[in-house]
C-alpha cells in the first residue's frame, strides 16, 4: 500500500502510557474468549460492554514507556485517517450533511471515553458521544499473529471501518438503530447490530475505492488483504475459534462472507445508496 507520502492528520490524540489502567488478568479457558472478543467487538458503540474499568486518572501515574516500534504504525494510522478526511466531505455534502472530522485516540491497556471506561480487550471502537475512534495499536499484532490478517491494507480497513461508524453517526443512522434496538427482542437487536456493522464495512469499501481513484494508493494484493481482514473478524470465524461451533442468532457483526461482500460492494460501487444494508434484499 502506498501510504508513506500521504498527508498526516492533525486529529490524532495520543494517550498511550497515560497510566489509566491495565487489563484485568484472565486465565485458563477464558483467555481465548477474551481474544475472540478483541475482534468480535470491532467497531460500534461499546457502551453496553463495560469491561473492568479503573478509577485512575489518565493524567496521573504511568504504565511505562511507549513502544518505539509503534511509532511507524502511529504514522500509518495518521495517514489513513487523513485520507478518510479527504474522502468523505464530498460524499456527504450532496446530502446536506457537513463532515465533522473525528479524532482518533491511541491508547494502551485502557481508556476513558464518553462511552465509559474500556480496556484493550474490546478492540478498536467508535464512541458517538465524543465522536472519537479509539485504538490500541497492539490490536494490529493480534490481527496478524492470531487471526492471519497481515498487511497494511488490512490495518487500513480497520481504521476505515471505525470512521464508517462516524459517518453513520453524522447521517443519523446510529441514533435510529439504537432507538430501534431498545424496542425489539435480543435476536432482532443483534440483527440490527449486524446490519450496522455491515454498512460500516461497506463505507470502508467506499473509502478504499475513492482513495484509489483519487490518489492511487493500492498495490497488488491490497484488496486481498482487506478482504482477508474482513473475513477474519466475521462472527462465524470467531465463534468457531472460541467455541468450536457457530450460533447465528447471536451474531452482532455478520459472517465472514457477509463482511467481505459488503466491503467489496462499497469498493466497487462507491455510493452511499449501495451501502443501504437495512433495505437490501436478504
Amino acid at each position: 500500500m502506498r501510504w508513506q507520502g500521504g498527508r498526516r492528520s492533525s486529529n490524532i490524540e495520543d494517550r498511550r502510557g497515560s497510566g489509566f489502567g491495565r487489563p484485568l488478568a484472565v486465565g485458563g479457558g477464558a483467555a481465548s474468549l477474551v481474544v475472540a472478543l478483541l475482534v468480535m467487538l470491532l467497531g460500534g458503540d461499546p457502551s453496553d460492554v463495560q469491561i473492568g474499568s479503573r478509577s485512575q486518572d489518565p493524567a496521573t501515574g504511568g504504565s511505562g514507556p511507549v513502544d518505539p516500534q509503534q511509532e511507524e504504525m502511529k504514522d500509518f494510522v495518521s495517514v489513513i485517517l487523513a485520507d478518510t478526511e479527504d474522502t468523505w466531505p464530498a460524499l456527504l455534502e450532496p446530502m446536506g450533511v457537513r463532515y465533522v472530522q473525528p479524532r482518533l485516540v491511541l491508547f494502551s491497556d485502557a481508556v476513558q471515553s464518553a462511552c465509559g471506561a474500556q480496556e484493550s480487550a474490546v478492540g478498536p471502537f467508535y464512541c458517538p458521544g465524543d465522536q472519537r475512534v479509539y485504538l490500541d495499536l497492539t490490536f494490529f499484532n493480534e490481527l496478524e499473529s492470531r487471526f492471519g490478517a497481515p498487511g497494511d491494507f488490512g490495518r487500513a480497513y480497520v481504521v476505515a471501518h471505525e470512521v464508517g461508524h462516524h459517518v453513520q453517526n453524522l447521517l443519523g443512522v446510529s441514533e435510529k438503530v439504537q432507538s430501534m434496538r431498545r424496542r425489539t427482542s435480543e435476536e432482532q437487536a443483534n440483527q440490527l447490530s449486524v446490519l450496522t456493522e455491515l454498512q460500516a464495512d461497506c463505507f470502508a469499501g467506499i473509502w478504499a475505492g475513492r482513495a484509489q481513484k483519487a490518489r492511487n494508493i493500492l498495490e497488488q494484493g491490497d484488496i486481498e488483504e482487506g478482504l482477508g481482514a474482513a473475513s477474519a473478524v466475521g462472527d462465524d470465524t470467531l465463534q468457531k475459534r472460541a467455541r468450536g461451533r457457530v450460533v447465528p442468532e447471536s451474531f452482532t457483526h455478520g459472517s465472514s462472507a457477509q463482511r467481505m461482500t459488503w466491503f467489496k460492494r462499497g469498493l466497487e460501487q462507491g455510493t452511499l445508496e449501495a451501502c443501504d444494508t437495512f433495505n437490501a434484499k436478504r
